[in-house]
């Protein structure tokens, strides 16, 4: 799907542009912990970046609704759950509160990842 891969290959340029900014840059704003949250980010960022791409190559494939599924939740996954660590990391270093609603869009967005692999899952074997 057209569609996943150009998500996917906006996404890696963004988790690729973060990453670089967390590694040279962020250090100097806030503390190492802080920064190895925001890498957190980039890194589940650029897991599922990934995984949109497997998940058009899949669905050239092997088409369901299970598959496209699987793409929406892995990016309402990099959403949630890198942004918020994204939004967490700029707060912080804003010297600023985080707010409760904040930590709890990270496992959302876990979550968010964890439903996008079964869906995955599920359309890979109802296919074979």
């Amino acid at each position: 799907m057209h569609k996943f891969l150009s998500a996917g290959a906006l996404s890696g340029a963004i988790a690729v542009s973060l990453g670089a900014f967390g590694a040279h840059g962020l250090k100097q704003i806030v503390s190492s912990a802080d920064v190895a949250v925001f890498q957190t980010g980039v890194q589940y960022q650029m897991y599922h970046t990934l995984a949109l791409m497997l998940v058009a190559i899949v669905y050239d494939r092997l088409p369901s609704k299970w598959i496209m599924w699987s793409g929406y939740l892995f990016s309402l996954g990099v959403l949630f759950f890198s942004g918020s660590l994204y939004l967490i990391t700029a707060l912080k270093a804003a010297e600023r509160a985080v707010p409760v609603i904040v930590g709890i869009l990270t496992p959302l967005g876990g979550l968010f990842f964890i439903g996008g692999w079964l869906c995955f899952l599920i359309g890979v074997l109802k296919k074979h």
